[in-house]
Order: C-alpha cells, then structure tokens, then sequence
C-alpha cells in the first residue's frame, strides 16, 4: 500500500477560476501543486458560451476558451494538472489524506479545495437542450442578462437569489415574468416587496415551468402551467432563468470540514482557512453570496498565499 502513495506538498481539488488561479500562485512560489480537474473540468464556467464581465477581456471571451488558457497559464509554470476527482478524504491527522478515483492515496502538506458547486436546474429535456445549446437558458441573470437588453425574459424561483436576479433582470430587459411553483415566497419580505413594487415583474403564483420552446438554437417561449385552473400558457421570452438554487459540491468534506446548513465549507472570515488546519478553500464551495469568476479568481489566489504562509510557518 505504501508504495503507491504519493506525497506532494500542494494538492489542489477541483478546477475552475480558483483551483486554477491558485496553482498559478502556488507555481509561482516553487510549491510544486498538483490539481486534479474534478468531474468537470474548468468547472460551472465550461457552461458559459460568453464571458464579458471578467478584466481584461476587452472583446469577451468564451467560458471553455477562458479555462483553456487558465490551464495553460498554471502549466507554464509548473502546475501537475491531472484527470481525476477526489472521491474521499481523511483530514483528522497531520497528514492531508485525498483519494483520487477511489484508488490512489495522496498525502498532501497544503490541500486547497476549489471543488465549487453545481447550479440545480428544473431537470426538462427541453431545458437542458438549450442550455448546451447556450441559446437562453442560464442560472446566472448577473453574468448573463446583459444579452436580454430590452427582451423579454422568465425567471423560476421563489427565494432571496430569485427576487434579486429578477430585480437585477428589470432593470435591463423590457418584461421579466417571474413563475413561483407555490401560493407564497420563500424569500424574506423585503425582497418579496422589492419585486412586487417593480412595474416590469409580472409574478405568477403557483405556476410549473412545463417547456421551454423555441427553434431548435434559441429559446421563443416559456410554456408554463397553472396549477389553480389546469390552464397552460405560452409566454414569450428570449430568456429563461432558473434560480432555484446552488448545491455546493462539498460531500466528501463533511465529516472533517465545517460547513453551513446548505453545505458550503465555512473559512475563517478574510481568510481561506477552513477549520481544519493546513486545509483552505477558494471559490464557490465557499461563496453562496457573489458566485463571479472574477471572485473565485482572487479567493484562488488567497487560498495560494495562505497555503504558502502555512508551510514556511512549518519550517
């Protein structure tokens, strides 16, 4: 068994803007990292057919394209980048315990966990269609509602993330309909009020989203059923939201990391540390708040630098 154990100093999980800006950093700093891309590598961004929000991209650029050069930007310096997931996790001694594939053990001084978390979305065929097709599906209206100006656009949800990316939707587009699967919301009243003072929300209570119709490329409408009369409308978008949360991807860290209710790993606030020393966490397996590339990008590096300090305070 010892023998196919493998030491490293820097391992990092999962991939995306911050696994990948952290080994960049931890490249830099002769830590040696390795990073194993996880289930999906380059993470939630690979989904995103346009990035127009990240510095530096004057023109846009591509959600897989972006992650592409990340990659080889942590390669250039030295970055073990890998295929492969961690499927379990020992952090309860000095040693950093990660199984990868359920087969290769790896002790690890430093972990760094970007392991990020999946949007849920409604499950319809149609739905997912159009979200590979990239014609307007999304879970994400900030990094997206910038192409519906002035459209008409729908949007699923009923908690605080759904009447803020709705009230964020109205301010871009002409019409957002908002279809709420119950008779009440789940989000606090203040954002419950916010969405129904705004003259360009249209809620509909007690709705299911039944399709999502267009032609073939781009979305056209949004079928939706009325659970109170049985009576199904079409309703005309060119966008369709779903906010019905995010389900962090953090399973395997439950039993040595403390998370929060909804299963995010906790850090100590300003920092990357998680509960667990030599352990440090970066973007969304962390962050239910801003969710940005840009912000996964800059936890990635904290999550570098605060890894680097750990080990020169061990020497």
């Amino acid at each position: 068994m010892s023998d196919t154990i493998e030491k490293v100093k820097c391992l990092i999980i999962g991939s995306g803007p911050a696994g990948y800006t952290a080994a960049i950093y931890a490249a830099r700093a002769n830590m040696n990292p390795v990073l194993y891309q996880g289930t999906q590598p380059g993470g939630q961004l690979t989904t995103t057919n346009e990035v127009e929000n990240f510095p530096g991209y004057v023109d846009g650029v591509t959600g897989p394209e972006m992650m592409i050069q990340l990659q080889a930007q942590a390669q250039r310096f030295g970055t073990d980048v890998r295929d492969g997931w961690a499927t379990k996790v020992d952090f309860s001694g000095k040693t950093h315990k990660v199984w990868i594939n359920d087969s290769k053990e790896i002790h690890a001084e430093t972990v760094i966990i970007s392991t990020g978390a999946s949007a849920k979305y409604l499950g319809l065929p149609s739905e997912q269609h159009y979200l590979q097709t990239g014609g307007g599906v999304s879970a994400c209206a900030i990094c997206d509602g910038f192409f519906y100006r002035n459209q008409e656009v729908v949007i699923v949800g009923a908690g605080d993330s759904a009447c803020e990316e709705a009230h964020y939707l109205s301010k871009l587009c002409k019409k957002v309909t908002m279809l709420v699967r119950s008779d009440k919301f789940r989000a606090s009243k203040i954002m419950e009020e916010r969405v129904k003072k705004t003259e360009n929300i249209t809620i509909l209570m007690n709705h299911d989203t039944v399709e999502v119709i267009g032609d073939g490329q781009v979305v056209t409408s949004v079928k939706a059923l009325n659970k109170t009369t049985n009576e199904e409308i079409d309703i005309p978008a060119t966008g369709f939201f779903v906010a019905i949360g995010h389900k962090p991807n953090t399973d395997i860290f439950k039993d040595f990391l403390e998370l929060d209710q909804t299963g995010y790993i906790k850090n100590i606030p300003g920092t990357s540390k998680t509960n667990v020393a030599g352990v440090f966490v970066g973007g969304d397996a962390a962050d239910h708040v801003y969710r940005q590339a840009v912000t996964a990008a800059g936890t990635g590096c904290m999550a570098a630098l605060d890894a680097e300090r750990y080990l020169a305070s061990m020497d």
